[in-house]
């Protein structure tokens, strides 16, 4: 999908555990300017949800489905829906403006996703609206989370 990126990331594992780098300015053009992590419970969701102006990259650790729909008017992928299973090593994805986004622990213990958006939270002092619009309760929505 045109903007997309998910991969794979490299896990460095001894007999003290492990280390991921989760973004590295070498690697990417993308830039993010904060961060935050959340924990999702066994078989729940979180979206389907789209952002008008903010770049998402996400680190998957757990085993989560990515569900990507390009709702992007100018994009040569306009339309196109694409499911990602991130599952065994964490895995990146970026998601650009205009994609609408979902993802799912498919595993059976809980697990964590870091995000490190290119747009603070509701802009600087929390003062803006919030950028997105949210499709989980809107039955006229086109966007479905299917397994």
């Amino acid at each position: 999908m045109e903007g997309v990126e998910v991969k794979e990331l490299g896990q460095f594992c001894d007999e003290r555990g492990w280390l991921v780098e989760i973004f590295r300015n070498d690697e990417t053009a993308y830039r993010p300017v904060m961060s935050y992590v959340s924990m999702t419970r066994p078989g729940i969701a979180r979206g389907p949800h789209e952002h008008i102006g903010q770049t998402d990259l996400f680190c998957f650790f757990g085993s989560f489905r990515l569900y990507l729909w390009d709702n992007r008017k100018g994009s040569a992928t306009f339309g196109a829906r694409q499911v990602f299973d991130c599952v065994g090593r964490p895995h990146m994805a970026i998601v650009p403006p205009g994609v609408v986004h979902a993802y799912k622990n498919i595993g059976e213990q809980d697990s964590l996703v870091i995000n490190l958006p290119d747009q603070l939270f509701r802009g600087e002092g929390k003062a803006f609206p919030v950028d997105e619009i949210r499709y989980e309760n809107d039955p006229e929505a086109p966007f479905r989370i299917e397994d």
